[in-house]
């Protein structure tokens, strides 16, 4: 007996023909082998929704090289990924075969494996299953409904805004996060409040107290909102507590902390971008190459488990193998009587699949980081601590609060906290988005003081703070919300992220996105004309409808019935009673300063701009950002173009303003309107040049290498000639926040090297 067997990636062909051994010949599909045809009625939706598949020309010559085989093997095994996407392919696989008859009278079986093992192939094997129907039914509509809006919204963007815009099933609503939030932080207007703090000393060790209640009534928020009330409190406090405070309660509290549950695709991207700073793309293109097979020694092996996941469950080999290594390699007290089992937060998540976890926890990374490319070896080490830890015992943390009075009525709290056991933080501990750091893993002990003890009062210091917008999303807090409100899935959150930033919808700013101009209006359109395609419930129920219909739930052609008719009526409406003008023109309540007729915002190649009504017999435009009083450029004094000795004036562009040649547009020299700073740091990356301070486009201040864009080398906070006491890294950075103060920290995201900066500290 001879056996075809198909898999998606060459990379894992050669290891599984290894595994399987003689009589078995596999070949790559090389993803996709069909798809719809890329015009219009590609999906007839006056014919049962009937779709019309066309061979993908790239893999033309892999499905030859399937048929030519297929025509000597006497059986088809079909192990394409273990998703609804691998289903499909399967199926589109059998149909090709199919069509060329050359599966008559042989048997065609479906085999499923999450790890690539030798184990797990051959199991898998040996326990073959039929296609899902169901779940190509599922993989087929999702397809269709993407095609329909596609095909169908796409090109009346085009019509009402400009050629060359895109709108998405799942990509509009992720458009819509992003700019809601930037119209949240330009409606944000920050408030003052202060608060109070107390420098005392016990022993010979001094710490912080903040003030929690004034004359006997609690603090909150905005209870002290100026400079004067502050002052009046502390000279109240100061006054009354003569030196010193009295020890009034001590508390001593010991609470668990749990291990964070193992990886899921979702989770790995979002801890990827926090603590490696990959984006969603490069970590799923890492973790593939990682679940396909890397070379170690001689033998090629599968290094993590499937990474298209939602589930947080373990096999019970994994489990038993991670805790026989815990036990050796961190101690037996570090293993936990029974194992930790966690129960996934995904609505419709597929149990019966694993988390994201090392196919065996014994190829421990320092061991084999010599086989690894950086990022692989960064992303392995992630998801084998992760999963280790999860099967660790819990952190237990010794809390201490102390209030401390004066007068009985004035209290400041101090609190403090120290690792007793550290358990799984020994190994792993999660990141966090966008919040004060957590501290659990910090020693801050407070001295030894008893109950009724006095201990000296240094100072009482009133601290100035403004409330803060709320942040924009990262690559890991934006596939944090989507994932939340069940927009999409994450196996397509890389390619919606690309997609949104490759139509320049969005851009990507010091790991922060903001929508554009142009992103702007498409969202405004579409959550105008098209509420129902951008709001988040509805996409989620739609998601959940199609995780239905793959579960044999729910057929897939009432479904697409429920959802075309309205959308195509809407088009068409949209199509007749929407003008271009509606869109692209915002009007202003002014003249125009040329021929007094109404101006408006309106949208240009650029970006927008104001410009006049009546154009084009008045072609009076000026920068969105200008007064029209500020519109006329200024002549830099004592200054010519280095290309052509024209003046050099400042000019108004799309991000603000810079000096320009006054010749252009035949001359197109340009330059900021300040020179960046130099912080006489040399380069680390290249050694070549230093760093400079920079502002970005929106303001921001970063710093980044002189020798850019040869070399990309940036940072977010400031750099200092001192090199790293850790990892030997030639420089350090200060980062400065309120609830920690000012720290030089190393910037490599591997190296942990953290120390206080004591003489930036100080309170001004």
């Amino acid at each position: 007996m001879s056996a075809l067997v198909i898999v998606e990636s060459p990379a894992k062909a050669k290891t599984i023909e290894k595994y399987l051994g003689k009589g078995f010949t596999v070949l790559a599909s090389y993803g996709h082998v069909r798809d719809l045809v890329p015009k219009e009625g590609a999906v007839d939706t006056e014919n049962d929704f009937a779709m019309k598949y066309s061979l993908v020309e790239r893999n033309q010559r892999h499905v030859q090289a399937m048929a030519k085989v297929m025509k000597k093997a006497d059986e088809l095994y079909l192990a394409t990924d273990p998703d609804r996407e691998g289903e499909a392919i399967s199926w589109h696989v059998a149909e090709l075969l199919k069509e060329k008859n050359l599966l008559k009278d042989k048997p065609v079986y479906r085999v499923v494996f999450h790890e690539i093992t030798k184990k797990a192939i051959q199991k898998a094997i040996k326990e073959p299953r039929e296609l899902s129907m169901d779940m190509v039914d599922a993989q087929q509509a999702r397809r269709a409904l993407d095609y329909l809006v596609g095909f169908n919204l796409s090109p009346l963007l085009w019509k009402k805004i400009r050629r060359g815009l895109s709108a998405g099933r799942v990509q509009s609503p992720a458009l819509r996060l992003i700019v809601e939030r930037e119209l949240e932080i330009e409606a944000f207007k920050n408030r003052e409040y202060w608060s109070v703090e107390a420098e005392v000393k016990s022993g010979s060790k001094s710490f912080k107290a903040k003030l929690t209640h004034f004359s006997s009534e609690k603090l909150t928020q905005f209870s002290i909102e100026n400079a004067e009330y502050a002052n009046s409190i502390k000279d109240e406090i100061v006054s009354t507590a003569v030196g010193k405070l009295l020890v009034k309660k001590l508390q001593k509290k010991q609470r668990k902390r749990n291990p964070a549950a193992p990886f899921t695709t979702s989770t790995l991207q979002q801890e990827a971008a926090r603590k490696l700073g990959f984006t969603t793309k490069k970590t799923m293109q890492i973790a593939q190459q990682l679940y396909e097979g890397v070379t170690i020694g001689s033998e090629s092996a599968g290094l993590i488990t499937y990474m298209r996941t939602d589930s947080v469950n373990l096999a019970e080999e994994a489990v038993n193998e991670m805790r026989n290594l815990i036990q050796t390699r961190y101690g037996k007290e570090n293993v936990p009587k029974t194992a930790p089992v966690y129960k996934t937060k995904a609505k419709n998540a597929q149990e019966a699949h694993e988390a994201i976890r090392p196919s065996s926890a014994a190829h421990i990374p320092e061991e084999i980081r010599g086989s690894l490319s950086t990022d692989q070896y960064k992303l392995y080490l992630l998801i084998w601590k992760r999963a280790v830890a999860s099967q660790m015992t819990p952190a237990l943390i010794d809390g201490v609060s102390a209030d401390l009075t004066c007068g009985n009525e004035h209290v400041f709290r101090a609190t403090g906290s120290t690792v007793n056991k550290p358990g799984f933080m020994a190994v792993y501990l999660e990141g966090k988005d966008d919040s004060k750091e957590d501290d659990d893993n910090k020693e801050n002990l407070l001295p030894p003081m008893k109950e009724g003890e006095l201990i000296d009062l240094l100072a009482v210091t009133p601290n100035q703070h403004f409330t803060e917008p709320p942040p924009r999303y990262g690559e890991a807090s934006l596939v944090k919300a989507l994932e939340e409100r069940g927009i999409g899935r994450p196996s397509t959150y890389a390619s919606i992220i690309s997609t949104l930033q490759n139509r320049e919808y969005v851009e990507l700013e010091t790991k922060r996105f903001y929508p554009t101009d142009v992103g702007r209006i498409v969202n405004k359109f579409l959550t105008q004309h098209f509420t129902n395609y951008v709001d988040y419930d509805f996409t989620a129920k739609l998601e959940d409808d199609l995780d239905a219909v793959s579960r044999g739930e729910k057929n897939w052609l009432p479904l697409m019935k429920q959802f075309w008719k309205p959308f195509k009526e809407l088009i068409d409406d949209k199509e007749v009673s929407v003008q271009r003008s509606d869109v692209t023109q915002e009007a202003m309540d002014e003249k125009c300063p040329e021929c007094g007729k109404q101006l408006s915002i309106r949208l240009g190649r650029n970006g927008r701009f104001i410009g006049c009504t009546d154009y084009p017999e008045c072609s009076y435009t000026r920068n969105l950002n200008d007064d029209a009083a500020s519109a006329e450029p200024e002549v830099v004094e004592g200054r010519q173009c280095p290309k052509c000795e024209s003046n050099l004036i400042t000019r108004s562009g799309r991000y603000g303003k810079f000096i320009g040649c006054s010749s252009y547009p035949v001359c197109k020299h340009m330059e900021p309107l300040e020179k960046p700073k130099d912080t006489n740091v040399v380069c680390p990356d290249c050694k070549k040049g230093t760093i400079l301070e920079r502002k970005s486009r929106k303001g921001k201040i970063f710093y980044s290498c002189s020798n850019y864009p040869t070399c990309k080398y940036a940072l977010w906070n400031e750099p200092i000639n001192e090199s790293c006491p850790s990892c030997n890294w030639p420089i350090l950075t200060v980062k400065t926040t309120q609830r920690r103060g000012a720290e030089k920290v190393c910037p490599q995201q591997e190296c942990s090297y953290v120390t206080p900066c004591e003489e930036m500290a100080k309170p001004t």
